[in-house]
């Protein structure tokens, strides 16, 4: 169960707990009093719940000794108090809503059971936020794991599915089903933790896709020795933007036309161009960028290489040799990619408008 339940029930569940265990220890005493005192079992009974719940039908038998009289004061001030204490314990209960918060809390927790090939974001600050955003968006299931009940309050608020724990421990990840999950992005503002959070993510799930952040440039090397798939340093690409923007501002304005429709992939179509995966075939082994690019005939730019290990070359040399298992990136005009690449079994075929897909 979530630690969201435990944080918001603790005090009223305290108090119903001690309570009942007041009351209970009180009928317990008080019977065994006045079994010692000759009464029956049944009769101390009787008398035990007359007296504490004050029905007024009159004691079993005489109270002759003080002794006993004493003691049965005591059981009922002992009895009302703990009756109290239970009744002040429900009374919070529902007056602070805290009913509801269990029945969503449960029903999230059901929500995050059946969670599958879903996304992780282990933060919800500034960045955490944009990138749930975007999900939304995109339709994509996701939960967020955050330690600060605020920020969890506010997730909550917004429709997602949140846990209230600390990412960097295992017991948190695994209620978020990691071992079900398909990435796992750290976007918390501490290096350390983010760079802790992805060992633990990655021993407990080998085949993760883990996105980590990172606010200084030297953590990009220990995130991703710890397993990371890919860093992205904020301040890295806010610098290189606004240096875009300073050299190439007509480009960059025209790259990031966003009217509501307009996008870079339709841009892309506007102008004809199409981007193919172009699986390394058995024909392909052994050769270079440059031999397929010569191949080509420049009908076409290779913008990515990516390796049978995962490992992704952008804009690779023209002395780089092809394996078997990589994959290229084509981009070029439609009408003008090479008809070699049909001729390869293209596995997919992205198109800019008008999606053509073959497998």
């Amino acid at each position: 169960m979530s630690e969201a339940f435990g944080t918001a029930m603790q005090t009223s569940f305290q108090r119903i707990v001690i309570g009942i265990t007041t009351f209970l220890l009180t009928v317990v005493v008080a019977v065994t009093g006045y079994v010692l005192a000759g009464w029956t079992l049944l009769d101390a009974i009787y008398m035990v719940v007359i007296t504490i719940f004050g029905v007024g039908y009159g004691e079993v038998q005489p109270l002759t000794s003080t002794s006993l009289k004493i003691f049965t004061i005591l059981v009922i001030i002992a009895g009302v108090l703990s009756a109290a204490y239970i009744v002040s314990g429900f009374v919070q209960l529902i007056t602070e809503g805290e009913i509801s918060k269990l029945l969503n809390v449960k029903r999230m927790n059901k929500d995050i059971e059946r969670l599958e090939d879903h996304v992780i974001i282990c933060g919800f600050g500034r960045i955490g936020q944009m990138v749930a955003r975007e999900l939304k968006v995109a339709h994509q299931s996701f939960v967020i794991v955050d330690n600060n009940p605020d920020r969890i309050a506010l997730a909550q608020d917004q429709g997602y599915l949140m846990y209230l724990g600390n990412a960097t421990d295992e017991t948190s990840l695994q209620d978020v089903q990691i071992h079900k999950a398909r990435t796992l992005a750290t976007v918390l503002p501490n290096d350390a933790a983010n760079v802790f959070i992805t060992l633990t993510a990655r021993e407990m799930n080998p085949q993760l896709a883990i996105l980590a952040r990172g606010e200084i440039p030297s953590t990009e090397k220990k995130l991703r020795l710890a397993g990371a798939n890919h860093v992205i340093l904020p301040a890295s690409i806010s610098a290189v933007r606004m240096a875009h923007l300073i050299t190439n501002p007509s480009a960059v304005d025209f790259l990031s036309q966003t009217d509501g429709q307009t996008s870079l992939n339709e841009l892309l179509a506007e102008l004809d161009i199409q981007i193919q995966e172009l699986p390394v075939a058995d024909a392909l082994v052994g050769g270079t960028i440059g031999d397929l690019e010569t191949r080509g005939k420049g009908t076409f730019i290779i913008v990515a290489l990516r390796r049978a290990d995962g490992e992704v070359v952008i804009h690779p040399g023209r002395n780089l040799y092809l394996s078997k298992g990589d994959v290229l990136m084509l981009m070029g005009h439609q009408g003008d990619m090479p008809n070699f690449a049909q001729q390869v079994a293209l596995k997919r075929e992205i198109r800019y408008r008008g999606a053509k897909i073959r497998k």
